[in-house]
């Protein structure tokens, strides 16, 4: 059960406490310290689903620890820069919305017994967000290129909607079809 790919992901969520003490302590150096735990973190996320694919080390236990894992890390740094005053409580609270309705819609697949691939747009949103919360973080060092920050942000924010919708239309007649025959049958 502990195999690399889950030690990864467990080693990402014992980072999410290092990267807000880091932001929110604001030290000599913080910004590049959080961004260099942040990306570490970010880099966990790619190796643990590389490896286990890699090596056919799917688990159940690494099913259900990489998204936990992602969504810790994501809404920690997001929820970090609100308090900050680098990104706006409202975004982010739409963002962490759109991965509670996902993570929500595949946990009822799940329990019906149905798998939700991944989309396309879910994998760019994750991008987007990896690059936003990375400029935010150094926000105060970009200079003239500030303004790539609030804007990776508005990308992130709007593709996060817009694959949470997909998701939805894709997969939610699907699944809830699946529990309409599940609470009709005697």
């Amino acid at each position: 059960m502990l195999n690399t790919p889950n030690r990864l992901s467990i080693f990402r969520i014992l980072l999410v406490p290092i990267l807000v003490t880091v932001l929110l302590t604001k030290g000599e150096n913080w910004e590049y310290i959080g961004l260099g735990v942040f990306l570490l973190a970010s880099l966990t996320d790619f190796l643990d689903g590389y490896i286990a694919r890699r090596r056919g080390q799917v688990t159940r236990l690494g099913k259900l620890l990489d998204p936990a894992a992602d969504k810790l890390l994501t809404s920690a740094a997001f929820i970090s820069l609100v308090e900050l005053g680098l990104a706006p409580a409202w975004m982010v609270v739409v963002i962490i919305a759109r991965e509670f309705a996902v993570s929500t819609l595949r946990s009822v697949a799940a329990a019906e017994g149905l798998v939700l691939g991944a989309i396309v747009t879910a994998k760019l949103k994750t991008v987007l967000q990896v690059v936003s919360i990375s400029l935010l973080i150094i926000y105060n060092q970009l200079g003239s290129f500030e303004r790539l920050a609030p804007v990776s942000l508005w990308l992130a924010m709007l593709v996060a909607v817009y694959s949470g919708v997909e998701y939805f239309v894709r997969y939610a007649p699907r699944v809830f079809g699946s529990l309409k025959k599940t609470t009709a049958e005697p």
